[in-house]
């Protein structure tokens, strides 16, 4: 199949289909969310540090040097950090997130990016390789799920109707489409960019995995919600591997 097809597919699947996800989540009683967002933030952590670690860092590493891949990996944390710090790239995963509990259009400005970025990502692990795309997009879904249910309940606490809040919701998660396909045509005509992207979007995903996730995942200090989410982890961790050992 074309990569041009399979960029499209998982850019809508990463978009649209994580939306859906979010919005049967929100369908649920508050008891049995509460108890299933947890669990998918715990598989989103090990899908994003085995995407980064044992995905793209490594094929960034075949085509340029340790060092330049190393240090952009370094430049692209530190720019997340200045641009969360810039309330640009927030992540929440609960209703009563400080940073975006009175700021709806902020959530919605920063998750168009967030979400525009994510459509150069996979464009950029396709262009990689296919197995490493597939990697990728399940990372990027299995993340966006948590974000986009607690991006969709803070709308509706900012004041905003229930169809506004997914309409609006929507439009934002469809920038995964324009940002694959920008990536897609313009890293095909500059293919020396690509180890660079890749370590760049590494760097976005570990910053997400331990900057975000797995703070969100201390909250919880029992020992069966420490085995549960270590399990869950492995489990993510064991998806990226089925797909790097089956494809490599």
């Amino acid at each position: 199949m074309d990569k041009l097809i399979l960029i499209i597919i998982f850019s809508f699947l990463g978009s649209v289909g994580s939306l859906a996800g979010a919005f049967l989540l929100l369908i649920f009683p508050d008891k049995v969310r509460l108890m299933l967002i947890p669990s998918l933030i715990s598989y989103a952590t090990g899908t994003l540090l085995a995407s980064s670690l044992l995905g793209m860092i490594p094929k960034a590493l075949v085509s340029a040097s340790s060092s330049s891949i190393l240090l952009t990996v370094l430049v692209g944390m530190i720019s997340f950090f200045l641009l969360e710090k810039l309330v640009i790239w927030r992540h929440c995963h609960v209703e009563n997130c400080e940073v975006h509990s009175t700021a709806g259009s902020l959530i919605l400005l920063g998750d168009t990016f967030h979400n525009f970025v994510d459509g150069i990502v996979i464009a950029a692990a396709f262009l990689t390789s296919i197995p490493l795309g597939l990697t990728t997009s399940f990372a990027v879904i299995a993340h966006e799920v948590p974000q986009e249910t607690g991006d969709f309940a803070i709308l509706l606490d900012s004041g905003y109707s229930k169809n506004k809040a997914f309409m609006y919701n929507l439009f934002s998660s469809m920038a995964t489409l324009p940002g694959s396909l920008i990536g897609y045509f313009c890293l095909k005509s500059a293919q020396a960019a690509i180890p660079y992207i890749l370590a760049f979007s590494a760097a976005s995903f570990i910053y997400i995995a331990t900057a975000d996730l797995i703070p969100h995942l201390h909250q919880k200090t029992d020992f069966r919600s420490g085995i549960t989410q270590f399990l869950l982890l492995l489990c993510g961790v064991g998806t990226v591997l089925f797909f790097i050992i089956c494809h490599p």
